[in-house]
Order: C-alpha cells, then structure tokens, then sequence
C-alpha cells in the first residue's frame, strides 16, 4: 500500500486548482515594523509588510517586549503543564482579570489560541445547555463552524448580516434555548454585525449571545473593547471572546461573560483541560499590552486615518478596492491563480509582502488581496504601495479604473 500517494494526490488536487498555498521565510525587526527580511531563495532581501494581523504594531512596542524580557527572566519559558497539573501561573491569573475588566465581565479564561478558544468554546456551552439550538451567521469563522459541528447540538444558518432571517429562525423555535454566534467584524470582507439589533431579538426571544471579537479587541471603542464597546452594547451580550494574537500583538485566545458560565467552560471544555497552559512571560506581555491599549488611543487614532488613506489613494489609482467601513482593504482578483501571481510580483519586482486570499478563505471567484495598514505605514509606504498595485494589475491585464464594489 502506497500511503504517499494518498497524499500526493491531495497535494494534486490542490495544485489543479490554483490554491496551493506557498509561505515566505520572513523575519520580522523590532523597532523597524512594518519593514521585515524576506530570506528568499536569492538570498536576504528587505520587504514592507502589508497583511500582517500585528494591527497596532504591538508586537514591537517596549512595554510589551519589555515585559515579556522580564517575565521570562524571573520565571522562565514554560508554564509547566495543563493548568490542571501545574496550577494557574500567577501571570495567567492577571491577564484573565485585564480581560474581564476590558470587557466588563465577571471572569474571562484564556485558551492557548483563538481558534481553540471558539472551538471548544462553542462546542462546551452548546453541549452544557439541555436541547440547545445554534443560530450561526453564514460567514462565521471556520473555529466558529468547528465549535458547531463537534457540539452535536442542531444548529442553522442565517443570512449573513441578516436581523429579519434571524428573527424567522428565533420565531419558529420559541422557548427553546438558543445561543446566537456572530463575529463584531468579519475580517475578509471588512464588514461590521448590527449588534444592537442582534442583541435586541435575543432578548426578546430568551436567547443568549456568543460573539467573536476576534478583529476588532484593541482596535475599537474608548478602551479597545471592541465593536461591543464602540457601540455601546457590551454589557448586553453574554460571551464575548477575542485573541491576543493580532491587535494586542502577542498568543492566545479567551471568552469573557459571567462567573458561572466561565467557571463552566473551565470545568468541561477539552480544549481547556488537557492543553498546556499559556507560559507565564506570554501573559504578561499580552497585559501590557491591553493595559497601555486601554489608555492610548494614539493607535487606533493613527491606525484609523492609514487605513483611510490607504483606501483613498487605491480608489484614486483606479483599483478596485472593495467596500469596507473598517481597517480591512480587500482588493477584488476574482481567480485564484492571477491572485497567487500578484502577490509573487509584488513580493519579487517589488518588495512588498501581502498573503493572497483564496478558497476556502473566501468563496470562489472572489479572490482577493487583503491589505491592513498599521499606525506605522507612513505616506511613502502607502503611495509605493499605489504604484506597484498598478504596475502588477497593469502586467498580469487584470482590470483598473473599475468601480469599487460591495464586498461579498
């Protein structure tokens, strides 16, 4: 039996349609963000990153590496096991009350990722609540649909962004347990959920509130709560989770919501139970981060007006920039195959970095670049940026000039 061709078929498969996926050796230089070394098959070349989820650029801030340095220092690399065996690290039980309070909840629990975090998440609070039903919105992360399936509770599927579907699905299930699971923001297209609205049918229906705060903690409202912060509303969904991978710039995922049903989570999730702790120097990086976040607006103030820039100056080149109302720039290809071309002409003609975005990502035929600028791109960066866009639609014949379209 020949098991590698099993696996070389698989690989086959991708390959024939274009969505092999290929990722560059990149290093990235702290104090010199979004500039990073690509070690490419020539040799080192310097290339400016454009797709890197480090938003704020947090992942280089002193306090932060600061108190990573020291922590590791102190107490060294590991956490020592499951928290079940090694007992919660010190650092661990600190992040956890900065999460809460950011969020204003009662507890919150740290998981070793975002993914995990929705996946056993999910799955936990499903399976804790006697015949629940789920209520997902169709664009929902893949961690999200995981969490779903492996509940083993039923579950359907609204139209995304759609309050009048949900409302028909809540309608014809009324008195039965309900969990509504939504994302703030959806980071492939850019586009925000009307909390207020979904918070609005579950309490009117007896349902309760997961939502994925995942692209938008440290990045909106007065504190970098999030979206639920912006718009007033945190205080009215049950769970909210988020990562400390992406704005906050460090590793790890969490559910924030009321003592019990954390308490809950912690006592059945497997994803929890049996996976090794958070080390202890991650924690407190990732501490330092949320508490200067939480005072420092400079951030997302300066984040807010690259991303605007950014937007501006691609629309004026005559790229086609899809429609988004928040720090996400997707750039419409529409084939997988000139997608993956135009990230390599960037990358090789032109030193600039950005990841293209294929099926299963997004659905077919809406292959996309999908571009984030930091606090940290500055004007030169932005109109370099313009330029090469125009060059590599220019070489690969893809349309410019064509209008801005809705995002999918």
């Amino acid at each position: 039996m020949d098991y590698n061709k099993f696996f070389d078929d698989a690989l086959g498969r991708l390959h024939n349609e274009r969505r092999y996926r290929v990722f560059a050796d990149l290093e990235r230089i702290a104090g010199r963000y979004p500039h990073a070394v690509w070690h490419s098959p020539k040799g080192q070349r310097n290339v400016v990153m454009w797709c890197s989820n480090d938003y704020l650029g947090m992942g280089q801030h002193p306090k932060v590496v600061g108190a990573m340095v020291e922590t590791a220092t102190r107490t060294g690399t590991g956490a020592g096991g499951t928290r079940n065996i090694a007992g919660n690290n010190h650092s661990l039980i600190q992040l956890e009350q900065e999460l809460a309070d950011l969020h204003g909840k009662e507890a919150a629990l740290v998981f070793t990722s975002g993914y995990v975090s929705n996946q056993t998440g999910i799955a936990t609070l499903a399976k804790l609540i006697p015949n629940c039903l789920i209520l997902s919105d169709a664009l929902n992360h893949n961690s999200m649909i995981e969490g779903i399936r492996q509940s083993g509770t039923e579950y359907l599927v609204f139209r995304h962004n759609d309050v009048a579907h949900l409302e028909e699905l809540l309608r014809a299930h009324p008195g039965r347990p309900t969990l509504i699971v939504c994302e703030s923001l959806y980071s492939m297209d850019g586009d925000v959920a009307p909390l207020a609205k979904i918070c609005d049918l579950a309490e009117r229906y007896g349902a309760m509130t997961y939502v994925d705060e995942v692209h938008a903690v440290g990045m909106y409202g007065p504190r970098g709560g999030g979206i639920a912060e912006r718009d007033g509303v945190m205080h009215r969904i049950d769970i909210l989770e988020g990562t400390l991978a992406k704005a906050f710039g460090c590793l790890g995922g969490y559910i924030a919501g009321s003592a019990k049903v954390v308490d809950a989570v912690r006592s059945y999730a497997p994803g929890f139970i049996f996976t090794t702790a958070l080390p202890p120097a991650i924690c407190a990086a990732a501490t330092a981060a949320i508490r200067h976040l939480k005072s420092s607006s400079w951030e997302r103030e300066r984040h807010q007006d690259r991303a605007a820039r950014v937007k501006a100056i691609l629309t004026a080149a005559g790229l086609p920039v899809m429609s988004s109302d928040t720090h996400i720039v997707p750039l419409f290809v529409g084939d997988p195959e000139r997608c993956k071309k135009a990230c390599d002409l960037l990358l090789e003609e032109h030193g600039i970095y950005i990841q293209p975005i294929n099926y299963p990502t997004v659905p077919k035929g809406t292959e996309r670049l999908r571009i984030t600028p930091s606090p940290y791109h500055e004007d030169a960066l932005i109109d370099g940026l313009a330029e090469a866009l125009v060059h590599v639609w220019e070489q690969l014949e893809l349309p410019l000039y064509a209008k801005p379209m809705a995002a999918e």
